[in-house]
């Protein structure tokens, strides 16, 4: 992508346009090519309008132009409502016009196929001669609700009063920003801006939460996702918005397979690995929720309390507080599903309650639905929200929210609330008047247990690290720089990453003469079989030159058979490993987001019970025994029941040194296993392992 150009610039021209023209604007109010003028109207722009429209003198009594040359004066930005056929003239105008941005509604692009996405393809190339930034094509518009200026046919916009607040939503669907505003205004949350970048094909998601980065208005930025476009750039965009204290959350499709055909079918997005989404959105900071609500209902505990650190060797631990016994337990046992733990209190804090005249037990939900006064349960909040046996709070409210909000909710606006322990409430009954109240307040009030337990979870996750850069690697000059590499060639790679491989050497069929100890394994070398076994190019536990003389022939013969064109470098002659563990070490260059690493569970049961761990790559040392830690299996070499430790350190070493492939620029490595990779008690060993390079 060609850098973009001064944000300030774009920011201007996005959200603060001075003068804008609507291109197809129509006076027929059933029409939604009429609805950004009225809307604007409507909700009280100051903008400078000039509806454009060649067959209407005037549209909703002011004076409409032929066309964007006719216009009176500059503009900055343009809403494009016509055709396809006539959007580049469109766009070539606004140029001549002085915009810096044009929204394109029009659809018939990149959503629709190859034909649309070569055309697509040419918009944007064209555009970025004349100097012009792309909104969409197929996008449904943008708003800024502090000024009521609403580029957009978004029915959501109909309504008689909109809410500005501190949250803005960047989204890749038209149709569920309107909803996510619709939902979030029946709670009383308020948006400063709002855009759906449609196609994405120009103007990227990363772009505009960089502009929101520097946005006053915005406190909590909120991104509705289908695909990933431009990592580097959205990866900049979110350590900016770290770094500035503006918390992200993320709602992404995809966690499904039918999901993610959907979200691709939609946008023509590029399918990509979900879990790698997962991984690089947790990487860079943003909590990415499960349940569409939780979108918005976490953005106040986003915004009210400092994300903790993760937390190591435990389960996260919360102290929960009710008046409904039934309701709580619906909560926490959301919470479990995500490993966090309702905890009792110590019999510390039980004596200490005591003394200030309240009666609690150890159970892992506190209670006081018949023994607490309002006055108490103010009091026992304070005191849970500073002590230090839980990492934050759930208060579960029952019937009393919705019959008696002031006092349902009395205690908790008027607690001391420290910014470094978090409250979470969780309202059993429909009680819409009290989770209002609640979000007035600045606190976190959730209308399902499901959501509740959603976002307790995303903000107690916290935020590991961004990848950081790491010194690339040496290629060997004799190693091609294209195609897939043979094991042995692989293993020299390996070998200069700090990975030990095993000893082997490479041998021809005529020729074995070799210096490997026996017992040996023998493999067929070729880097058109990447998988030997398949091929009945792999013997095991060979004892002695005949032997070796008599695999050598077989597999020569199953290769011929399974594969007679095959390049064929000789036979591979290698020593046989111990093992505690087999593992499987992998790495690949996701197409949404770029280099990542994989540590798993090895053996040929591995695919039916997946057991892996996956980070962006490069790792750190720490990333790397968080991988260890999150593989089940390697508990077997952990000191589990007793057994056998094996060389974690090694392990941990290793996977560092390998995730360094993420450094090498030239040549790009696709792809690349070390499969399997045996953990003994004194080191590891890659046995096996291939490397697939990009042309």
């Amino acid at each position: 992508m060609d850098q973009p150009q001064n944000s300030v610039t774009l920011a201007h021209a996005l959200f603060h346009p001075g003068a804008v023209a609507l291109i197809g604007a129509s006076g027929n109010p059933k029409k939604n090519t009429a609805r950004p003028m009225r809307f604007m109207r409507k909700h009280g722009c100051e903008v400078q309008l000039y509806p454009v429209n060649k067959t209407q003198t005037e549209v909703m009594g002011e004076v409409a132009y032929p066309s964007v040359d006719a216009l009176p004066g500059p503009i900055d930005h343009a809403f494009v409502m016509v055709s396809h056929e006539h959007v580049f003239d469109q766009v070539r105008a606004c140029a001549k016009a002085g915009a810096k941005v044009v929204t394109v509604y029009s659809d018939g692009f990149g959503e629709i196929g190859e034909e649309g996405m070569a055309r697509q393809h040419e918009l944007v190339a064209m555009a970025r001669e004349l100097g012009v930034r792309i909104v969409g094509p197929n996008s449904i518009g943008l708003a800024n609700l502090d000024s009521g200026m609403i580029l957009s046919v978004n029915a959501v916009f109909e309504a008689d009063s909109l809410i500005p607040g501190p949250l803005s939503l960047v989204s890749q669907s038209g149709s569920m920003m309107g909803s996510l505003l619709a939902r979030a205004a029946a709670r009383g949350f308020g948006f400063s801006k709002s855009i759906s970048v449609g196609n994405e094909s120009d103007i990227t998601v990363g772009e505009v939460v960089d502009v929101l980065v520097d946005d006053a208005a915005t406190r909590c930025i909120l991104l509705f996702l289908e695909t990933i476009r431009d990592a580097p750039l959205l990866a900049r965009a979110l350590e900016r918005a770290r770094q500035a204290g503006k918390p992200v959350i993320a709602y992404k499709l995809g966690r499904s397979e039918q999901g993610d055909a959907l979200a691709q079918s939609h946008t023509g997005a590029l399918a990509g690995n979900d879990e790698a989404v997962d991984v690089f959105l947790k990487a860079h900071g943003v909590m990415r929720v499960h349940h569409l609500e939780t979108l918005f209902e976490v953005a106040p505990l986003a915004m009210q309390y400092e994300r903790p650190a993760p937390v190591k060797g435990r389960a996260r631990r919360v102290a929960v507080i009710t008046t409904t016994g039934g309701g709580a337990a619906t909560v926490v046992d959301n919470l479990g599903l995500y490993g966090i733990e309702a905890v009792a209190p110590t019999a510390e804090f039980v004596e200490h309650m005591a003394g200030r005249g309240l009666a609690i037990r150890q159970t892992p939900v506190i209670d006081l639905t018949l023994a607490g006064t309002s006055e108490q349960y103010k009091d026992l909040l304070e005191q849970l929200l500073v002590s230090d046996w839980c990492d934050g709070v759930l208060s579960v409210v029952g019937s009393s929210a919705q019959f008696h909000p002031e006092l349902a909710v009395k205690p908790l606006i008027l607690s001391d609330k420290p910014r470094n322990k978090p409250l979470a409430v969780f309202l059993a009954p429909d009680a819409t008047e009290s989770l209002q109240l609640l979000q007035q307040a600045g606190i976190a009030a959730f209308r399902t247990p499901e959501a509740c337990a959603d976002a307790f979870a995303v903000f107690l996750e916290g935020a590991g690290p961004a990848p950081e850069a790491v010194q690339a690697p040496i290629w060997p000059d004799t190693l091609p720089t294209q195609g897939n590499l043979t094991e042995y060639q692989s293993s020299q790679v390996f070998a200069g990453l700090g990975v030990s491989v095993a000893s082997s050497t490479l041998v021809q069929p005529d020729n074995l003469a070799h210096n490997i100890a026996y017992p040996v394994v023998v493999k067929i070398s070729s880097p058109d079989l990447p998988h030997k076994t398949e091929a009945g190019g792999v013997q095991v536990n060979i004892r002695s030159d005949e032997e070796l003389r008599q695999a050598a022939h077989e597999i020569m013969r199953n290769v011929k058979a399974y594969k007679p064109e095959a390049q064929i470098d000789g036979l591979l002659v290698q020593s046989m490993s111990p093992k505690l563990l087999e593992l499987i070490l992998g790495y690949r260059r996701d197409p949404l987001v770029g280099a990542t690493v994989l540590l798993g569970a090895g053996g040929i049961t591995a695919e039916l019970n997946p057991d892996v761990a996956l980070r962006l790559a490069p790792v750190s040392l720490e990333q790397a025994w968080e991988m260890i830690e999150q593989v089940k299996a390697t508990q077997l070499v952990r000191g589990y029941r007793g057994l056998p430790k094996g060389d974690c350190e090694a392990l941990a070493r290793s996977i560092v040194a390998f995730s360094r492939l993420a450094a090498l620029e030239t040549p790009q490595v696709l792809e690349a296993e070390i499969n399997p990779l045996f953990v003994t008690a004194e080191g590891v060993t890659a046995v096996d392992g291939l490397i697939v390079l990009g042309d």
